[in-house]
């Protein structure tokens, strides 16, 4: 809608009327040049012919007694239907979603009103999702659940480097996925990696010893991840290097709350996920 209203502005004065468009949407609305009015009192409405300036705030938050939208992005249940919703084809409905994501369609229905309330998504027909703006998605994703809430991590060091750690991998058994600037550099080089993130299972994160890493703090290049939510496990793709990587939306959206050149790497990959995605939404 907000694309669309472009060509129309100029000649036709647009009008958004809801039960409540929050502070989120009106931004949107006002980057566009949309009026828009709430049953809350959130009124914008400017008109050139004839003279006309009426804005007021309203509430701030949704009514209680309305259908409430979920809370947050933090959970592994939303980063699994925020993954699925990122790479999902459009248009896509809530039962669709929720198939996809392994979850039910109440919860992903919830989330869409989250979602929309946010202006991260636009809906149509029968509430299918029209489209998503996937990088302020991922930004805001990594706010609500930052890379410490994914599972529990530690820190290692590989005394001979983080090459020889990827040589061990490829010879493993365990399930991994690699993350963070190790992943980002396949489309996005900044800098040679320092820090070697990895998903990893439980019983590699309990059996260091046979990646040869030692347990460290100061000077670790190693950080090991075990995830709550094994579908980043699962939905890792092996790459023509022979290493196993996680999902590109779930690379950026660790480096976002990472140490150190973490949050600059995820800019770059960021500005190359949004010209390229079709390539990313493809997988590594």
């Amino acid at each position: 809608m907000l694309a669309a209203s472009a060509s129309y502005r100029e000649r036709l004065p647009l009008l958004v009327v809801a039960p409540f468009i929050s502070r989120a949407t009106r931004e949107r609305l006002l980057e566009a040049g949309v009026n828009w009015l709430d049953l809350t009192a959130n009124i914008r409405l400017i008109l050139k012919e004839p003279g006309l300036y009426i804005q007021t705030d309203g509430a701030s938050k949704r009514p209680s007694g309305s259908d409430r939208p979920a809370r947050s992005l933090k959970g592994t249940t939303a980063g699994r239907v925020v993954r699925s919703l990122l790479a999902a084809p459009l248009p896509i409905g809530v039962v669709d979603l929720a198939e996809r994501a392994t979850t039910d369609a109440g919860y992903v229905s919830r989330l869409f009103g989250l979602l929309d309330e946010a202006a991260l998504i636009e809906r149509g027909e029968r509430g299918r999702v029209q489209r998503v703006e996937r990088v302020r998605l991922v930004r805001r994703w990594a706010e609500d659940a930052p890379l410490k809430s994914r599972g529990e991590t530690r820190m290692f060091l590989e005394p001979r480097g983080i090459p020889n750690l990827l040589r061990t991998l490829k010879d493993s058994s365990y399930r991994y996925a690699i993350t963070g600037s190790l992943a980002a550099q396949r489309w996005a080089a900044v800098a040679s990696p320092r820090l070697a993130q990895i998903y990893v299972d439980k019983e590699a994160l309990e059996a260091t010893t046979a990646l040869g890493l030692l347990p460290a703090e100061a000077g670790a290049n190693v950080q090991l991840i075990s995830p709550k939510d094994r579908t980043i496990l699962a939905n890792a793709t092996l790459a023509s290097d022979g290493l196993s990587y996680a999902m590109p939306s779930q690379v950026a959206v660790d480096l976002l709350t990472s140490p150190g050149r973490g949050p600059a790497e995820a800019d770059a990959l960021l500005d190359w996920m949004a010209t390229r995605e079709e390539t990313w939404r493809a997988g590594p």
